[in-house]
């Protein structure tokens, strides 16, 4: 069996890997230099080698792109043996998702003018993964037409604070099974009332950033919508991008092109989906009840009268006695320790670090 056998996908179907990420959200153990991507958080395989799993019954290794900056390549090589050299685009420094996409876009139509492909991020945590594949098979095939810009979004299992959503509008038509819907709007994350209220209205989807285009119709979208960012990177050729890159103006492909675009179209999705914005969403995807300890890492941990606590032991032994509800973050040259429900303000200890030039930290 071929890849793609399985899952009804247009022939020409390509699949680009956001790699890139400062890693600071699940500071201390990832870092600038090694983000969450390349990391395994309780698994053999790190998160971009499942990514790549996931994706290799949908497309062949050829047609995997996974797009980075200089300094994850190597180790991106390393982690990923299975993919051809050739598939490893790097950007010579950081523009954002919308030059990221470009540039992946570019190499897709160098290879295959009439594509059609996806772009998914390395870092996502997804349970199921034959659902998240036949749901981008049918997004694939909504996109190939160039009708539609394609995004999923997944049934909200919650009022989340921390993610987009995408509101849905009426019903275009059936594609594999799976209900299209035209995009009515996309909205940034909301406090905890708005959430509340989309997610009882059940018009409203988490918006996970998986986007879908036929290369032309993406094209057309940053000539439109990004001419600058697309003159840029068109003004050399392919093989001189380096020269060019770093005269983009730095924006993300949400708010320069989906959120403007007038032909933008979802598939409602229902793969388990998180992206592990912080340990204290870790906790929630690893707890097997809600008084449980989670024990991460090769190092040991020891507890005693005490519940509710993430605890990532790097190599050491980390002992806990009569404490509830904390982050616990062992490394060699680091230990982070927070109340679990404040786990997103690791922030500011990285931006105190980033504030004292403390580079090795980092």
């Amino acid at each position: 069996m071929t890849a793609g056998d399985s899952y009804r996908v247009p022939a020409d179907s390509y699949i680009a890997i956001l790699a890139g990420g400062e890693g600071t959200r699940m500071w201390p153990l990832s870092r600038s230099r090694r983000p969450k991507q390349l990391l395994r958080f309780g698994s053999e395989r790190s998160l971009i080698q499942r990514t790549v799993d996931r994706l290799l019954p949908l497309v062949a290794p050829e047609r995997i792109l996974v797009v980075t900056e200089r300094s994850h390549a190597d180790d991106l090589h390393a982690q990923l043996p299975e993919l051809p050299a050739s598939s490893i685009l790097v950007e010579p420094t950081r523009r954002g998702t919308a030059a990221a996409l470009l540039l992946a876009a570019l190499h897709v139509g160098a290879r295959a003018p009439e594509a059609t492909w996806a772009s998914v991020h390395s870092d996502a945590f997804i349970t199921d993964d034959d659902e998240f594949r036949r749901t981008l098979a049918a997004a694939l095939e909504a996109a190939a037409s160039g009708e539609f810009l394609v995004t999923t979004g997944v049934e909200p299992r919650f009022p989340a604070t921390g993610y987009g959503y995408i509101q849905r509008g009426p019903e275009i038509r059936q594609v594999q099974r799976f209900p299209l819907y035209r995009v009515a709007r996309f909205v940034e994350k909301p406090d905890l009332a708005t959430a509340e209220k989309y997610v009882g209205s059940g018009d409203y989807l988490w918006n996970p950033g998986v986007f879908v285009w036929k290369n032309s119709a993406i094209l057309s979208a940053f000539k439109t919508l990004l001419p600058d960012i697309y003159d840029v990177l068109t003004s050399v050729p392919l093989t001189d991008i380096d020269r060019a890159y770093p005269s983009a103006r730095r924006e993300t492909i949400d708010v320069g092109i989906m959120e403007q675009a007038n032909n933008v179209a979802t598939i409602s999705a229902q793969f388990q989906w998180s992206d592990i914005g912080s340990w204290g969403e870790l906790w929630e995807l690893s707890a097997e009840a809600s008084d449980a300890n989670v024990a991460l890492g090769t190092g040991r941990v020891l507890t005693a009268d005490s519940q509710g606590n993430l605890i990532y032991a790097n190599s050491r032994t980390v002992a806990l006695v009569g404490v509830n509800d904390l982050v616990i973050v062992e490394t060699e040259d680091a230990v982070f320790v927070c109340p679990r429900e404040r786990a997103q303000d690791v922030k500011l200890i990285v931006q105190r670090l980033q504030r004292e030039g403390v580079t090795d930290l980092l």
